[in-house]
């Protein structure tokens, strides 16, 4: 494996297991604090990780003849482009389609004019959808030469500009993921979130999996019913609605929402509930603060919640969701910031012990740390 350079990242694959050997002991001294058991460590193949990739559209002029390449910016260099001719970090689908994408879009002056962004989302199967995004209206001329790039290529194509969007055939890919030994297919729409590593999205919830069946034999009875927050397409959800007798799954994306809904159906799962509710309206709701007409159809006095998980954005969680978080006997934390995560565990610690902690290389070559934290209410002296 050769060394390159790429914008933003230390790429240097002979140095991945030092540089993941830092995270862990960044983490392990971060959680020190809260009494925490060693991370369970997953590290990420050291190429061909990464299921998307959005590169800028640089455009060069030689008197009549303009070409166009691949581009990236150093943050402290934004106007300076990096062009980009190998790019190891994507998956193999992303990196093999690159270069013979770019010669048919030079070739094509409908599909290389004004073209200012390309976009890719694949999947482990080798789907590959690719958005175009351009500095001008597209046309019926514009769609006919997008179709006829989707059939060489056999790839989805979408065509954005200023409140414009044409989709060519289809605006999704369908991602395998195979979860200890049960596979489950994601309908994975454009423009919205997904997991960007495959194989460690693959890890954290197969973990997640394995520490609530240990949990189950461990106590001897069974999970109850989870509420989720911020659960996305049901990434998380559908595996483990195998662990809860009911699921209740709360996403403030509408896309994020119908994705999940579609996604339930594909995987033949029915006891699980989605409902488009921000973290902050799922505690008023669960806490019987106010009515909301998305939950009219759903009667939160059946449930019996025991667990929670949440996969919040850098932030972390918000007082009120965090009081509501407190709550529940069992809760599942995946973190995509450890200095939010460590502020959050200040509050939550009081009233839960860790048992169980996990690191997701998620991003290598950066310093960006992913974790797994599954934390239990502590016993009252009485009950000990």
């Amino acid at each position: 494996m050769t060394d390159i350079t790429v914008p933003g990242l230390n790429y240097a694959p002979h140095l991945y297991d030092s540089l993941l050997e830092e995270k862990r002991l960044r983490i392990i001294d971060k959680l020190r604090l809260f009494n925490a058991p060693s991370p369970h460590i997953f590290s990420s193949p050291k190429t061909h990780f990464r299921m998307r990739a959005e590169f800028r559209i640089w455009h060069l002029r030689d008197g009549e003849n303009e070409e166009c390449f691949y581009a990236m910016f150093e943050r402290d260099k934004p106007k300076q482009p990096v062009r980009i001719e190998s790019f190891p970090i994507a998956s193999k689908a992303i990196t093999q389609l690159m270069p013979p994408l770019m010669q048919h879009i030079n070739k094509t002056i409908l599909l290389k004019k004004k073209l200012f962004q390309l976009e890719f989302l694949s999947t482990t199967t080798g789907e590959v959808l690719v958005s175009l995004i351009y500095h001008r209206q597209l046309d019926n001329n514009w769609l006919k030469k997008a179709a006829e790039l989707e059939e060489e290529f056999n790839i989805a194509v979408i065509g954005r500009a200023r409140k414009q969007r044409i989709v060519v055939s289809k605006d999704f890919v369908v991602e395998k993921l195979t979860i200890n030994q049960n596979v489950f297919h994601y309908q994975q729409k454009e423009n919205s979130f997904t997991q960007p590593n495959a194989a460690i999205n693959q890890q954290m919830i197969s973990w997640v999996d394995n520490c609530l069946t240990v949990n189950k034999k461990a106590s001897g009875k069974a999970n109850g019913d989870l509420i989720e927050l911020y659960c996305g397409n049901g990434n998380f959800t559908i595996p483990l609605a195998q662990h809860f007798n009911r699921v209740l799954a709360t996403e403030v994306s509408k896309t994020g929402i119908y994705s999940a809904q579609e996604n339930c159906q594909i995987n033949k799962v029915s006891n699980i509930d989605f409902v488009r509710l921000s973290s902050a309206e799922a505690a008023s709701a669960l806490s019987f603060e106010r009515e909301f007409r998305r939950l009219k159809h759903i009667d939160l006095n059946e449930f019996n919640f025991t667990t929670v998980l949440v996969d919040p954005p850098r932030a972390g969680l918000d007082e009120e969701t965090l009081q509501l978080v407190s709550g529940f006997e069992s809760i599942i934390y995946i973190s995509c910031n450890p200095d939010s995560l460590v502020q959050n565990l200040k509050l939550l610690s009081i009233s839960h012990g860790i048992q169980h902690l996990a690191l997701f290389d998620q991003f290598p070559y950066t310093d960006h740390c992913e974790c797994g934290v599954i934390l239990h209410k502590r016993k009252a002296p009485s009950e000990s």
